[in-house]
């Protein structure tokens, strides 16, 4: 019987470059391509020119511009997130003046309700003191 560490370093030979998704693939039956040099590497082009100082100037003109336009458009985005944050701000403090206002007139309106119910006739009468009829003295104030 084969020992575990034996197992471990058999795999099946495959003569295809398919590899099964749970047996990742060795170093070294990979395929190895030749590496070639970037083209604005000093191994690709060998001897100095001026068109390669001209090259870097208009590449580092173009990438300032570019950074510019980048930064102008962030800036923009911002000042405009900005905006609608003052906006919701203000809406937020107008329905907050709203809310107060309400919460008054509901004090208002529960304290005239209360008053109202110490001399409701309505609510006084013998026949509305069956609670089953008429269990919310408000409705038992409203006409028939």
């Amino acid at each position: 019987m084969p020992r575990r560490d034996q197992e471990k370093t058999r795999q099946p030979q495959t003569t295809h470059l398919r590899f099964s998704p749970r047996v990742p693939p060795r170093a070294a039956e990979l395929p190895r391509w030749p590496r070639r040099a970037a083209p604005h590497s000093p191994q690709r082009r060998l001897p100095w020119s001026p068109e390669d100082d001209d090259r870097k100037v208009r590449r580092r003109e173009k990438n300032r511009v570019a950074a510019q336009r980048s930064r102008k458009k962030q800036t923009q985005k911002a000042d405009k997130l900005h905006e609608e944050y003052e906006c919701l701000e203000q809406e937020n403090t107008v329905l907050r003046r709203e809310i107060g206002k309400l919460t008054e007139e509901l004090k208002h309106l529960s304290e005239a309700l209360k008053e109202h119910e110490k001399m409701c006739p309505l609510l006084l009468c013998p026949m509305n003191l069956v609670p089953v009829l008429r269990p919310d003295p408000v409705t038992s104030c409203l006409p028939r």
